[in-house]
């Protein structure tokens, strides 16, 4: 008979994980920005302010709906519309704690300070 149920994760297993989910990282390409959710306002639509020093309405696209789960605080990755751009976009990555991590320490989310006014 199989054991059904997993047995917790040691600290090193942890570790690795976090390792191998860091090693992967997605960054911006093209048109794409970092940002970071500041209000839900309701049907997969929210406020982000945006890296560029922009505040978007954005969307989560329907073939993300589902499984993409952002809440206020997040730090995710936006695509500005072609028009519109500077109002509205797309949020098409969201990244966990891990990643927000190792992207302050790499430098990539410099600009995070700058952002946080409160």
């Amino acid at each position: 008979m199989e054991n059904r149920f997993k047995k917790p994760l040691t600290a090193e297993e942890r570790e690795a994980q976090a390792q191998q989910e860091i090693s992967r990282i997605k960054l911006p390409r093209g048109r794409e920005v970092f940002g970071i959710v500041e209000q839900r306002v309701g049907g997969s639509r929210m406020f982000v302010k945006c890296f560029d020093g922009k505040r978007r309405n954005c969307r989560i696209p329907g073939s993300l709906k589902r499984s993409l789960w952002v809440r206020e605080g997040d730090v995710v990755i936006i695509e500005p519309w072609e028009y519109g751009g500077d109002e509205k976009g797309d949020i098409v990555f969201k990244y966990t704690n891990t990643q927000v991590n190792y992207l302050k320490n790499k430098g990539y989310l410099s600009g995070l300070n700058e952002l946080e006014e409160f």
